[in-house]
């Protein structure tokens, strides 16, 4: 009787020319193992369509679920009055509002302070958007006492993960290295910078602000991630990387049947078989995510990655029932192998997952060690002069060099 069943299922199908669905198995992971959960069913052979009907067919316990959704405090700063503008704005005019009027004005900056229990390996995410203008007579009085950037300090322990949107920074070092990078042509496509703070060195991030039209601010928008490392990378010599462009950060670009898009940037880690040549210490993913209004984008993580969490730069997401609106960090349960969001009306988000190290973890300032025992000795090594020691930014390139040669990081790999 089954038998009989069977056939006369296919026997239907094969008469009906509108019921002629191509199939392909859909591969889901569980723990360690691979199982065939189920069929995909398309009258499309293109991929993109392929992926959003595959969301459909995924189990609940395969799908990661968001878990808490929070929201930071920004700060006024480069310009503060840009700052406190939008501050009483957000209290009139509600905090989506705010949001779109900084990403035109600028004058805020938002730390992300993490938690190690649910965030590791990832230490502290901090958004900056800012504006300097040529005509801002306030400005040239702030800077006498607030300089326009971040003067020659400490770091020893992570990795600093720089990533410029607009504008751009001169960084300067212990190590004897000057880079310009950012998102402007001058700066030839290299986004990001990737360093290695290792046993301890001084660097400089001053912003490059270059007034091609006097009458039009110059905008300066970044993310800079602070990423810890296993114990045993602590203490090695210090390196900076240079990233962007198609070879070293590639894109994923998904097109839809209606010409909607989402785009990937993988800054480091790996996003649907594409790789960065970020150099990581350990497991993990780094992702810019745009998406056009009325799409979805989806990621498959190894069961290594239990950290999961997303900043909201513009726009919102929805993720099974969860809103997250701009401006707020929604962190990702542990259980689950594929996440999956939709936008009604647009998104631009920073996307992090991660191994995590499952080591104690000692921070204070700009040292990130095991224990405070360690944070104690990084700040005695600093004060001895073995990380180099501080300059002022308004020295010369030929001045800056001098002092690094005559008071270097020890730590620098020769």
């Amino acid at each position: 009787i089954i038998l009989l069943e069977v056939l006369f299922f296919f026997s239907v199908v094969g008469q009906s020319s509108a019921f002629v669905p191509q199939c392909q198995k859909v591969q889901l992971r569980k723990g360690s193992r691979t199982e065939w959960v189920g069929f995909l069913l398309s009258e499309s052979t293109d991929s993109n369509y392929e992926e959003d009907n595959a969301v459909s067919i995924m189990t609940k316990t395969a799908m990661r679920k968001i878990a808490q959704v929070e929201k930071f405090p920004r700060l006024p700063v480069w310009p503060a009055w840009n700052g406190v503008a939008i501050f009483f704005i957000s209290k009139l005019f509600g905090n989506d509002f705010a949001a779109k009027v900084e990403d035109i004005m600028g004058g805020r900056v938002c730390p992300n302070f993490f938690t190690e229990d649910k965030t590791s390996p990832f230490i502290m995410l901090v958004h900056h958007r800012h504006t300097f203008a040529s005509w801002d007579i306030l400005r040239y009085f702030q800077r006498t006492f607030f300089p326009e950037g971040f003067p020659a300090h400490a770091h020893r322990g992570f990795i600093t993960v720089t990533y410029i949107l607009k504008g751009g920074f001169i960084h300067r070092d212990s190590l004897g290295i000057k880079q310009s990078y950012g998102a402007e042509e001058r700066h030839k496509g290299k986004h990001t910078q990737w360093l290695n703070t290792g046993g301890g060195m001084l660097h400089e991030e001053m912003f490059d602000i270059d007034f091609r039209n006097i009458f039009k601010p110059c905008d300066q928008e970044l993310y800079q991630l602070w990423v810890n490392v296993p114990s045993k990378k602590k203490m090695v010599s210090p390196a900076i990387k240079l990233l962007g462009g198609e070879s070293e950060t590639p894109s994923v670009i998904n097109v839809d049947r209606n010409g909607r898009k989402s785009e990937t940037i993988v800054i480091g880690g790996t996003h649907k078989e594409k790789s960065s040549v970020a150099p990581i210490e350990s497991d993990l993913a780094i992702l810019h995510v745009s998406m056009d209004p009325g799409t979805s984008w989806s990621h498959n993580l190894p069961a290594s990655q239990e950290t999961a969490l997303i900043y909201m730069r513009r726009g919102s997401i929805e993720c099974q029932g969860t809103s997250v609106p701009p401006h707020h960090t929604a962190y990702f349960e542990q259980e689950g192998l594929n996440i999956v969001v939709s936008s009604k009306v647009g998104a631009d988000f920073l996307f992090l997952a991660g191994e995590p190290l499952r080591e104690p973890v000692a921070a204070q300032g700009s040292m990130v060690m095991n224990t405070p025992d360690e944070i104690d000795v990084a700040y005695a090594d600093y004060q001895r002069g073995k990380m180099g020691l501080p300059w002022s930014e308004t020295l010369s390139d030929e001045d800056w060099l001098d002092h690094v040669k005559r008071h270097p990081s020890v730590y620098k790999l020769e």
